[in-house]
């Protein structure tokens, strides 16, 4: 295989100069969204008692899970020697660290008392996972830097390879990390699964990959340079539906799984069967804008496949994966803890009821922040430094 040569992102008709702007108001506006959450308080919020985790969290664990599958491309091309894919590995780890940033800081901001991550990184209990995740997050960051550093200066190329398996093994524990939150929580009948670990793992994929392909095809139009052959493109589709069709056959085994019980029949009729709206936005947003309109498309397109397609595909993928982590996260909070197994209660405090949401503006600001930081990031750096291949020009 010809040697890849690197270069730096070619901003050849001002659609990198709109994208820096957009991205930037809409970081803006976040702020803003942060300021007016922190001053008036969560009060403002769709959040509660109930409902701790909001639209914020759903954006930041979503992008925390993009950033692990964000490194697979490289992660090919390293651990599994396919060199086809080599010229993307260093965008591969960029993208890595700049969705977890992105994620990572809508998660502080969500804290309502930032300050207080201090407490959280000098003192630790062992025995949660949130304690876990703290050293995972930062652990995936310093591997990727490494990693890019090994694969950028020739005299450490040597070590481009260890710290390339070190990186995987990492990000498939950082996922599983992120899935085992729920996974530990047992008091909540709709986490409470082992099978949490291995659903984020594949979900990562997905994330992951369709950002990669996303920002390729950006990359594309904003240079007018073709950097992504067709043979690759179809390699991009095949491992596409390979990983929504993984996502798909847990997902099912989850739910069958906890079916299998009688004792969450109730939390998976809540979820699945009620006509409420997290069940609407499991079938139609997580199920059919997630994975079998993109499934059906890539398979439809296979014989002329381009990479307009691809990205169009990945978006609808990108879509249900917020579809599929809100379903999670608030739907998981909404149904009523069941405090006392086999009784029924009442008192003013609503217990045993399901809990209502509505997400704010800030909310949704804030988390949609999180993603133009993420490529923001990327595309300054992609601007000053030798991440992408070089290309055709068009």
């Amino acid at each position: 295989m010809a040697r890849t040569t690197y270069t730096s992102l070619k901003n050849n008709n001002g659609l990198f100069d709109l994208l820096i702007i957009l991205h930037i108001a809409i970081i803006a506006a976040g702020m803003v969204a942060v300021w007016y959450m922190e001053h008036y308080g969560h009060i403002v919020t769709g959040m509660s008692n109930k409902i701790i985790w909001g639209t914020p969290h759903v954006f930041a664990i979503f992008l925390i899970i993009a950033a692990s599958g964000a490194l697979n491309v490289a992660s090919i091309s390293t651990v599994f020697s396919k060199k086809s894919y080599k010229p993307f590995t260093r965008l591969s780890g960029l993208l890595a660290l700049s969705l977890l940033a992105g994620g990572l800081a809508v998660l502080v901001l969500d804290l309502g008392r930032p300050e207080r991550l201090i407490i959280a990184m000098t003192t630790y209990n062992f025995k949660s996972v949130f304690a876990w995740n703290i050293y995972l997050y930062t652990g995936f960051m310093a591997i990727v830097v490494v990693y890019l550093y090994a694969m950028m200066v020739k005299n450490f190329s040597w070590l481009s390879i260890p710290a390339g398996y070190l990186a995987f093994a990492w990000r498939l524990a950082l996922t599983a990390g992120t899935g085992s939150i729920f996974g530990f929580i047992v008091a909540r009948e709709a986490f409470d699964s082992a099978l949490f670990a291995p659903l984020f793992i594949a979900s990562s994929f997905v994330y992951g990959l369709a950002f990669t392909i996303i920002v390729l095809k950006i990359v594309q139009a904003t240079s007018r340079t073709t950097i992504v052959s067709p043979q690759m493109i179809e390699r991009f589709r095949i491992l596409l539906i390979t990983f929504t069709a993984t996502v798909l056959f847990i997902t099912i085994i989850f739910h069958l799984t906890k079916l299998y019980a009688s004792k969450n029949h109730d939390v998976e009729w809540f979820l699945l069967a009620s006509g409420n709206i997290y069940s609407q936005i499991f079938w139609l947003g997580q199920i059919g804008v997630g994975i079998l309109a993109p499934v059906l498309l890539l398979a439809l397109w296979r014989k002329d496949i381009n990479i307009n397609r691809l990205a169009s595909a990945c978006l609808l993928l990108l879509v249900g994966g917020v579809a599929q982590i809100y379903v999670i996260v608030i739907g998981g909070q909404a149904y009523p803890l069941d405090l006392f197994p086999g009784m029924e209660i009442s008192s003013s405090f609503d217990d045993g009821q399901i809990a209502s949401y509505t997400p704010s503006l800030p909310e949704i600001l804030l988390g949609i922040a999180g993603i133009s930081i993420a490529m923001l990031l990327s595309g300054i750096l992609m601007r000053i430094m030798p991440f992408l291949p070089e290309g055709e020009t068009v």
